[in-house]
């Protein structure tokens, strides 16, 4: 079953690459997409965060950075942003820039399920078949108490 899961999320993430970037499944973005998503992204918005996490996972135009791809998917998924609340969930279910949580990753996976994210919904189904059900009901909780908070816009 873990192979599977593996095999899973490998496909979600080239599938996110993809759609991020365009066609090409290795992307390259220049150097001023590098710099116009980061501004995006230090401004607020939670696309260009995500995208900027995207970029540090998989060294994208920056230098690889696990924990930096967690901290702008974070600030994606705080503010409700289902793409980065998937892409924060994979980071805690194989531990990237963060230990190693799979209640959190429930968590995550389950609020972008909850928007339509597909992707998430399966692997959610899948992390439910490995884990216990007290973790479920935990994540399930956490999933109840999120509030999505909105970043201001810097000038």
């Amino acid at each position: 079953m873990r192979i599977l899961s593996y095999l899973l999320i490998a496909v979600f993430l080239l599938a996110g690459c993809i759609s991020v970037f365009g066609q090409d499944a290795t992307p390259k973005p220049t150097q001023e997409q590098v710099r116009e998503n980061i501004r995006k992204a230090e401004q607020g918005d939670a696309e260009a965060q995500s995208v900027l996490g995207l970029m540090y996972s998989l060294g994208l135009g920056v230098p690889q950075d696990s924990q930096e791809a967690v901290k702008w998917y974070r600030r994606a998924a705080e503010q409700g942003y289902a793409h980065g609340q998937f892409s924060l969930g994979v980071m805690y279910y194989f531990g990237e820039g963060v230990p190693k949580d799979h209640v959190l990753a429930y968590k995550w996976f389950n609020l972008a399920a909850a928007q339509g994210n597909k992707n998430a919904a399966e692997l959610r189904d899948v992390l439910a078949t490995e884990i216990k059900p007290s973790q479920i009901q935990e994540a399930q909780k956490l999933s109840r108490e999120f509030k999505p908070k909105k970043e201001k816009p810097k000038k």
